[in-house]
């Protein structure tokens, strides 16, 4: 008889009945947006205060990890960096807390499934090509054709499969690292369930910002390049 992994989707209604990758990417969203609203409702009972607030709150929270994306966006992408930060931002902190959940028992991350990578790579793909044509407009095909028309035959190819590739690779890669990781975590466990696995959960915490930042860092070269202008 298979064993059942218990995780605390299966205990609430509706969730219960839905694969484990899409229970418990629903949930880590629910829980995301509770501390965006409960960050949101002291915003605005304190936006006259200039002062910032002597202890830890989740608003305070939320003003640092918006700066630091905000920071990390506009120095990477240059001035025009604000105009993707919802996307990048959004991106960013569902990849990251999907990464984390996979160390809390009851949760299996939804990065831990192929379909959820694919989904995030592919939300990259599509939007990469929309800032191209909104930025660009017709002319925006002239990426895949080359610097003179005569190479078309060529680049057109060329370009083809390295844009289909970008997110096959983005995909791929979150999903075998994250992967990876909770497979080695889950090994320990069961071989040695007290204190030797600490260490490698450590990596893990590790290893979950790194692959968040990997994500950033290429999804935001693929939108800088989708509005990058030729210099004359």
């Amino acid at each position: 008889m298979e064993h059942e992994v218990f995780t605390w989707a299966s205990l609430i209604p509706g969730l219960a009945d839905l694969p484990a990758h899409v229970s418990n990417g629903i949930m880590v969203s629910i829980i995301l947006l509770i501390v965006v609203f409960i960050g949101y409702t002291q915003l605005k009972k304190s936006e006259d205060q200039i002062i910032p607030d002597e202890r830890v709150t989740v608003r305070s929270f939320l003003e640092v990890v918006v700066d630091g994306l905000s920071g990390l966006v506009e120095s990477t992408m240059g001035p025009r960096g604000g105009e993707f930060l919802l996307i990048i931002g959004t991106l960013a902190l569902f990849i990251l807390f999907n990464n984390l959940s996979g160390l809390v028992p009851g949760f299996l991350p939804a990065t831990d499934n192929v379909n959820t990578t694919f989904a995030c790579s592919l939300t990259v793909f599509v939007m990469t090509h929309y800032y191209g044509v909104r930025e660009h407009g017709i002319k925006y095909l002239k990426h895949f054709v080359g610097p003179f028309w005569w190479l078309a035959p060529i680049m057109i190819p060329i370009e083809i499969i390295g844009h289909l590739s970008r997110p096959l690779s983005l995909g791929l890669r979150l999903f075998g690292n994250i992967t990876g990781d909770h497979l080695v975590t889950a090994i320990f466990f069961s071989l040695v369930p007290i204190l030797v696995p600490l260490p490698v959960m450590l990596l893990g915490v590790f290893v979950a910002f790194v692959q968040t930042f990997v994500f950033m860092l290429l999804s935001m070269a693929y939108f800088s390049g989708a509005i990058a202008h030729e210099e004359h």
